[in-house]
């Protein structure tokens, strides 16, 4: 009883981790492209990604082994399916957050290019539209996992 306590206690702050990491950072984001500050995108960029490596991404990988383990540990089969549906969500989140990496890894190379005063080039701001957009299916698709993961609802599929 105690390992699955610990290992449920891991694989929510993980979760609270990927979270609350990934709206600190969309909304902080967000916040320094809106202000036209050449000098706050490059700072917001590279604490962005750096945010990501450091917490993100940990989480995300420690996310379904966890899961997996905490599964078993329950005596619920992947293919229960309320799990099911958490584990579609989980890898659409995946889909949308891999290419945000790489448009943040973009966003920062421009912005650090830009020279001080230099205006911002039609793409980075493309960049930052599919940034913003694949952020919101993510959010939800985060919030829908949480959901499932407590009420563990029963229906059919």
């Amino acid at each position: 009883m105690a390992d699955y306590l610990l290992l449920k206690t891991v694989h929510i702050l993980s979760s609270t981790l990927l979270f609350g990491t990934g709206l600190g950072t969309a909304f902080h984001g967000w916040m320094a492209n809106r202000s036209g500050v050449l000098a706050a995108r490059r700072v917001v960029n590279r604490n962005v990604e750096l945010a990501d490596w450091l917490f993100t991404a940990p989480a995300v990988l420690l996310q379904p082994v966890t899961g997996v383990w905490l599964a078993h540990l329950a005596g619920f089969a992947l293919t229960t399916p309320w799990l099911m549906v958490a584990i579609a969500l989980y890898i659409l989140v995946g889909a949308c957050w891999l290419p945000v990496v790489a448009i943040q890894i973009a966003m920062r190379r421009i912005a650090e290019a830009t020279p001080d005063g230099g205006t911002l080039p039609a793409c980075y701001h493309r960049l930052a539209r599919w940034w913003f957009a694949l952020g919101w299916p993510a959010f939800i698709g985060v919030i829908a996992i949480f959901w499932l993961m407590v009420a563990k609802p029963e229906f059919a599929l």
